[in-house]
């Protein structure tokens, strides 16, 4: 193995997913609420945080307006 590597020669090429990056945050929701989730993705076969990080990428994407009614 060599003692040195150039390693800007290595990859000169930029990450074609940095725009994709995802950032890690603390929320609390609903015990109820995950559990849906968690249903939705056992049928879906795939992850409940990729599901929930799915439903809210498509609320951003078709700027949908959150609408409130008090009961």
């Amino acid at each position: 193995m060599r003692e040195e590597y150039d390693i800007k020669s290595l990859n000169p090429r930029k990450n074609p997913y940095i725009k994709r990056l995802k950032q890690q945050i603390t929320i609390n929701i609903d015990k109820d609420t995950i559990e849906y989730f968690k249903n939705q993705s056992t049928a879906a076969g795939i992850p409940y945080q990729t599901l929930i990080n799915l439903y809210l990428k498509d609320c951003a994407q078709n700027k949908r307006a959150l609408q409130i009614t008090w009961q």
